[in-house]
């Protein structure tokens, strides 16, 4: 399926926050593995970041359905947790957003998702504002983004502009 991603669970996860489904392992008991069970395929799509009265929202969208429906899957099971954004450049971690600071709503929309994420207090809307001006920046000039909900990727993509610019694989 070319509308999803393989992307390696492990590589995710944020300091001092734990993995869905994976506890602490006891000092001398090395964690048992299969070769493919730290990765999961992600729905790839379009992500754009706004600002908006109070905050920010992103949206996320898919041109296939079977990807578009999967994310909207993902995000109905996973409403009312942690929302984050991880930036990725070459598969590096460039920028780390947990959206702790106000309110965060998830709707479905007809090719997607929209997050909307606000706050009531000014500053604190001030500084969601500031993290859609970075998040914005960093994916219209390249990084992809993986956007999360209790540290489970429901979304990886980059922007219009992004993809638009990007040269096809084989092609000089």
């Amino acid at each position: 399926m070319s509308s999803t991603m393989m992307m390696e669970r492990t590589g995710l996860g944020m300091p001092g926050m734990g993995m869905p489904g994976m506890g602490a392992s006891t000092v001398g008991t090395p964690p048992v593995a299969t070769p493919t069970s730290s990765y999961l395929m992600v729905p790839r799509c379009t992500i754009k970041f706004e600002k908006c009265q109070g905050g920010m929202k992103i949206l996320c969208s898919c041109d296939d359905q079977m990807a578009c429906s999967m994310m909207q899957n993902l995000c109905s099971m996973l409403q009312g947790g942690m929302y984050s954004c991880c930036t990725l450049m070459n598969g590096m971690t460039v920028c780390s957003c947990n959206f702790t600071l106000g309110l965060c709503r998830c709707e479905m929309t007809d090719k997607g998702i929209c997050i909307t994420y606000t706050s009531g207090d000014s500053k604190c809307s001030e500084m969601i504002q500031a993290c859609c001006d970075c998040l914005s920046c960093m994916v219209q000039d390249g990084c992809t983004c993986c956007v999360m909900m209790n540290n489970t990727p429901v979304a990886c993509g980059c922007s219009e502009t992004a993809a638009a610019t990007a040269k096809p694989a084989g092609k000089r």
